[in-house]
């Protein structure tokens, strides 16, 4: 009796302690779920967060309405998004979101934010796109590689060796895709200078393109150009040069016009407009230009004053355009929104770093 006794004593502690760690658990890790159903047209903004430090999310908000969700990913499943939200991309009615320094990829449902699926063990992934629903890439920060993934069942088909092992600063860090034909135009951006070509039915590196260092952003205009705006590295670097924008034909491969950008203040952000005609990029201030320029812009189209600009983009529906602020890159970033006559007609403050606006 006395050994059972202490059998028992011994279990009854066993549960007691085991009973704290898991309410201890429940309240570090328990999120109150909120339910969404945000069917009408709106736009995500996505958060980068910092570094290491797991605090990237993804705010929704609604121009009809001036309404802002944030951190709806956390919100709608309950745990958190991860560490540095990169890009996201809408296909077929889900939201892709790239977290990349959490190597991964979640599938999302536009209107209520939970988790359909996720893609995972990518190394870095930055930037995603789709050829058809069977087949779609991701590109990469330091795998050398880029993924080669089918989204309905989630899974890694093939890896796209991008590494020849070239110079002293080849990296080939592989950034945004602009889907041409048959063909997949992707800049490399850290400590590099190239456009990669490759071949979406071989899967292959058929072609790359030198332009000014540090290709940053890409995008493809109406009469077949590709558009690429470098940085052309940090002053601070042994890897520096001028920074710039360059004009590819998609067709030949051949460059067609450079431009040297001024100064190197703030260059973080290219986008196009919706008939693919104009221009918009970040050097400090706001700028614009058609694509048929013969020089680029002397003045600016916005002047920001002393906001940290990380990000652009306009509303394909009444072509409102959105700013990000990124602040001091610590705190919550601002959002300003400019009608066509570029009057402020809503500002509102959101995540840590906004990136980027993906129009739904």
């Amino acid at each position: 009796m006395k050994i059972r006794r202490i059998i028992y004593r011994i279990l009854s502690l066993c549960l007691f302690v085991f009973g704290i760690f898991i309410t201890s658990c429940m309240k570090d890790d328990f999120r109150p779920i909120t339910e969404f159903d945000t069917n009408s047209r709106g736009v995500f903004i996505v958060c980068e967060g910092n570094f290491m430090y797991g605090n990237a999310s993804l705010s929704y908000y609604s121009p009809l309405e001036k309404k802002v969700e944030n951190t709806v990913f956390i919100r709608a499943n309950g745990m958190p998004l991860g560490d540095v939200a990169q890009s996201l991309i809408i296909y077929d009615k889900t939201a892709w979101i790239i977290v990349n320094n959490s190597g991964k990829v979640y599938a999302i449902d536009i209107d209520n934010f939970k988790i359909k699926g996720k893609i995972t063990d990518l190394v870095s992934p930055r930037y995603m796109r789709f050829i058809n629903p069977q087949k779609a890439y991701i590109t990469d920060l330091y795998a050398k590689n880029i993924y080669v993934v089918n989204p309905q069942d989630y899974s890694l088909t093939k890896t796209i060796n991008i590494d020849d092992g070239s110079g002293k600063y080849y990296n080939h860090s592989s950034e945004q895709i602009v889907v041409f034909e048959n063909k997949l135009f992707i800049n490399t951006w850290s400590y590099d200078n190239k456009i990669l070509v490759i071949d979406t039915n071989s899967d292959e590196v058929i072609d790359s393109i030198e332009v000014f260092k540090q290709p940053r952003k890409i995008v493809a205009d109406k009469e077949k150009n590709l558009w690429v705006l470098s940085d052309g590295g940090s002053d601070y670097s042994d890897y520096k040069g001028d920074a710039g924008i360059t004009k590819i034909n998609m067709q030949t491969h051949k460059i067609e016009q450079s431009f040297v950008l001024p100064s190197k203040d703030n260059i973080t952000d290219m986008q196009i407009n919706k008939t693919g005609d104009t221009i918009f990029y970040v050097n400090g201030n706001i700028f614009r230009f058609p694509i048929n320029a013969t020089s680029l812009p002397q003045k600016e189209w916005i002047n920001v004053g002393h906001k940290t600009i990380y990000g652009i983009g306009q509303d394909p529906y009444n072509y409102d355009f959105y700013i990000s602020d990124a602040v001091d890159y610590m705190q919550s970033g601002v959002i300003y929104r400019y009608n066509s006559n570029l009057h402020c007609v809503d500002s509102f403050a959101v995540g840590i770093i906004p990136n980027s606006f993906v129009f739904k």
